[in-house]
């Protein structure tokens, strides 16, 4: 029987890494952390390598540090590895070309990652591998979670054997992070095609004082020349040591690995050359064109470098005339791509004609409608230097597309929408390997994450089917919505792309009735013209109720398996219970006993609301014109055309701009008893997100409730908190030292959706009058934050001294910002909490950056 297991490329990568490694030099950087990870714990588990022991693990100072410390092992005759992405590839770019030169065999495996030019972005795309392909080491891409598995099996057997320096690289989150079932390989059969000799004579080169040799040494022009073309014969041999380990892998996988794949039409006059995750949705693309006549096909590529022409030659067919080539990165001032000259000058002796283009920078969604542009170009106007998946009104380079050309899919399909921290992606993820552990079914996830570190919106993309998922691409037609906050439907476009007679389960602390007359009219037209099933649950009260603090994710994960229905539901129950056992064992037993308990009573709460006929009756009016921050925050920013961003091409960006976002995230808020209050002013200090401050009015407003004030004398005190901003962390009420035991700030349910006074506050208080020299708790907390409202977690104990340095600094501050949770929340397109100066280099460098402003 075939042993499958629910894993995302990370993990997959990580199995292989441990198996071939002694010792690892780690500096962990998204997307790569979770290989590091791995290796850290199997390591601290007691795992053993190939040769028996657990892997050595060492986390250095850097990306350039971790690759030096794996440059000194191998020089030792140990084999090392290490896991990274994006700017930290390019720290390791001098060692890197010390590894090839030096032919170690070591293996750096990379989750492709975009790099920071304008600005930073943690998603995927192939800057930072094109970045190193001059390096001299030889790469291995990856288009899919089972790929990147058995080209990591590669990429370490083929390393050894031809002492040359290997990186394995797959998608940044499309493929890294992405969750797929996978037939699992017996590591043991890999063992077995180690190349001993290769590897003794490795061992035999090491340094050591019975043998001490000079290596790294100066060469002047008279040498240094014939001493690099003097490897030559070994790039030309790594070649076929990689065919020969293909075909080895391919033996035991059930493979067909070659350093080119063909897929499509043996009559094909039009094919795509690509490598990454793009390559499923190009395949399935394929499958329906050539049923409706197309003759198109695709050749996939694995191995990058060496760059074997012959081999490329070997799978393209005979018919084919024309070639489009995508590469997944922009090199500006080029007259191509990086992939695109390679192939240019391997066809450069045929008649077939090459064009070239972008697609996919930055996880940029790339759909089989965009592929089937790319073909219908071939077949057209042959425009090179393309685009696709974006709008080019300026330079008029992309690709117009038909978005209702969509490939079918006999498959079940889930989008669910989450809450930053509420646990929606953990469910996701849960469910889909209870699914893909539990029955036949293959199964995909996949997951958009908000930079807001909580509060965002996330997005998990499910896919469930009998037969292998080739859909690399955002889930666009689901049968099944579930959104875990009901502020969502009266702000974004959720049910928009529901397929016909689909399912909607919303969480919501209104009774059927509020809900009702409170939903958008577009909400509930979308309800009834594709007749769908409408379910609702308060899983906040339930979880609430048990003590699980806001906990929601296990309530609206078995009342999804019970909408669902797609496996039995008392099994699913039990599956989940044991589950808890494992997740929350570090917790203790009475919170695996109250998830347990969660579970048994959730489906009791849980509600069809009837989805009258008539509300497609409703006038729904157009959605009002929205300018630039209001189309990214509302999750339209794929609509933005390139014309949108003249004028902001250097990246340069108004400050301040959270304050117009007004998100209504918190379940509960603050409210104000006056008659408890010290005037202390300790709330507004602690505040993680400057929602909460005192006000200081001239007199008595009839708007306001206030008291006298202490100090200053002679004014009105007020306490108000801006609840649309609010995340409902509850730090301020917890500070508050109140009046003997009585606090003066109580957590009450966010129930109204209504503005409080704070806008009219901000706007008519006197507080800048009160101009005390005195920077205590209480006098600085009336000053205007220049921090506000930012996109931290809930709770967060960085931002009070951040808003609190505004406060004492103001207009004299400046920020020279490193990366991390701060880089995040302080500089996130569009969300900007800073109104003073900010800006941000490099982690690296990011005492210097300071120090040059």
């Amino acid at each position: 029987m075939k042993s499958y297991k629910t894993m995302d490329a990370n993990e997959a990568v990580a199995r292989v890494a441990y198996k071939f490694t002694e010792v690892a030099g780690i500096y962990p950087i998204t997307p790569a952390s979770p290989i590091a990870e791995k290796i850290d714990v199997l390591s601290s588990n007691g795992e053993i390598n190939y040769w028996g022991n657990p892997v050595k693990v060492v986390e250095m100072q850097s990306e350039a540090g971790a690759v030096a410390m794996v440059h000194g092992a191998l020089q030792s005759g140990v084999l090392a590895s290490t896991y990274t992405a994006s700017q930290g590839l390019l720290l390791m770019i001098p060692t890197l070309y010390k590894l090839a030169g030096e032919m170690l065999p070591g293996v750096i495996h990379v989750a492709a990652r975009s790099l920071s030019t304008h600005a930073l972005s943690i998603f995927g795309d192939h800057q930072d591998v094109y970045a190193v392909r001059q390096t001299g080491v030889c790469m291995l891409s990856s288009s899919s979670v089972e790929e990147a598995y058995h080209m990591a099996m590669i990429a370490h057997l083929s390393s050894i054997k031809s002492s040359l320096p290997f990186i394995n690289f797959f998608d940044g989150f499309r493929t890294s992070h992405e969750i797929d079932k996978v037939k699992e390989v017996d590591l043991a059969k890999i063992e077995t095609l180690i190349d001993k000799r290769a590897l003794r004579k490795f061992r035999e080169r090491a340094m050591n004082n019975g043998e001490p040799t000079t290596r790294g040494t100066a060469e002047n022009d008279d040498i240094y020349f014939q001493n690099t073309e003097a490897r030559n014969k070994y790039y030309e041999e790594v070649v076929d040591t990689v065919s020969e380990y293909m075909n080895k892998i391919n033996k035991i996988t059930k493979k067909d690995y070659k350093p080119f794949n063909y897929y499509g039409s043996d009559k094909a006059t039009s094919v795509i050359v690509a490598m990454g995750s793009v390559c499923g949705a190009i395949e399935e693309t394929i499958d329906k064109l050539n049923k409706e006549g197309y003759k198109v096909g695709l050749v996939k590529v694995h191995l990058y470098r060496p760059f074997s022409v012959n081999h490329l030659l070997e799978v393209i067919p005979k018919t084919v005339k024309r070639v489009a080539v995508l590469d997944r990165t922009k090199e500006a001032g080029s007259c191509g791509e990086p992939l695109y000259l390679d192939v240019v000058n391997a066809l450069k002796d045929t008649d077939i004609k090459v064009i070239g283009g972008r697609y996919g920078l930055s996880s940029k969604n790339t759909t089989p409608s965009m592929i089937k542009a790319v073909y219908d170009n071939l077949n057209g106007e042959m425009k090179n230097g393309f685009t696709i998946g974006i709008k080019d009104d300026v330079t008029n380079l992309s690709l117009d597309y038909d978005d209702s050309f969509k490939v079918s899919n006999n498959g079940y399909q889930m989008l669910i929408y989450g809450y930053g921290s509420d646990g929606m992606v953990s469910t996701s993820k849960d469910i889909l390997k209870i699914v893909g552990d539990n029955t036949k079914k293959y199964v995909q996830g996949y997951f958009q994450y908000d930079s807001k570190k909580s509060g965002g919106v996330t997005r998990s993309h499910i896919r469930l089917s009998d037969n292998e998922i080739k859909s690399t691409y955002y889930v666009d037609n689901p049968d099944f919505i579930v959104v875990s906050k009901d502020s969502y439907m009266y702000k974004y476009d959720i049910l928009d792309n529901l397929k016909e007679g689909g399912t909607f389960f919303l969480n919501t602390n209104l009774n059927e009735e509020d809900l009702v007359r409170s939903l958008p009219n577009k909400v509930k037209y979308l309800l009834a013209s594709k007749k769908a099933k409408f379910y609702v649950i308060d899983a906040y009260s339930v979880v609430n109720e048990l003590g699980l603090k806001n906990k929601i994710n296990t309530c609206m994960e078995t009342c999804i398996f019970k909408i669902m229905n797609i496996h039995d539901m008392n099994k699913i129950i039990k599956i989940m219970k044991e589950n808890n056992n494992l997740r929350f064992a570090s917790k203790g037993q009475n919170i695996i006993d109250i998830n347990n308990k969660v579970i048994d009573v959730s489906l009791k709460y849980l509600k069809e609301i009837k989805v009258d006929s008539e509300w497609i009756r409703l006038e729904v009016k157009p959605g009002k014109k929205l300018n630039f921050n209001e189309t990214i925050n509302l999750l339209k920013g794929e609509s933005l055309p390139v014309s949108a961003f003249v004028g902001k091409e250097d990246g340069v960006f108004e400050g301040g701009t959270t304050k117009y976002e007004k998100r209504n995230i918190a379940e509960n808020i603050p409210e104000w008893i006056p008659e408890n209050c010290t005037q202390c002013n300790l709330c507004s200090f602690s505040c993680p997100h400057g929602v909460i401050r005192p006000f200081l009015l001239e007199k008595k407003d009839d708007k306001i409730t206030s008291i006298p004030s202490f100090m200053p004398k002679d004014k009105e005190f007020v306490i108000s908190s801006n609840n649309e901003e609010c995340t409902g962390c509850g730090l301020c009420a917890q500070v508050c030292p109140g009046k003997m035991g009585n606090k003066a700030l109580k957590m009450v349910p966010n129930t109204s959706k209504e503005e409080s006074n704070f806008d009219y506050l901000v706007k008519h208080n006197v507080n800048n009058k009160y101009d005390s020299k005195i920077f205590n708790v209480k006098n600085v907390s009336f000053k205007e934050p220049k921090f506000e409202y930012s996109g931290a977690c809930a709770g967060c104990g960085e931002t009070p001294y951040l808003t609190n340095l505004t406060r004492v600094f103001n207009d004299n501050l400046m920020i020279a910002n490193a990366t991390g949770c701060s880089y995040i929340y302080g500089g996130s397109t569009p969300s900007f909490p800073y109104s003073v100066p900010w800006a941000s280099s490099l982690f690296e460098d990011n005492s210097e950056y300071g120090y040059g402003i």
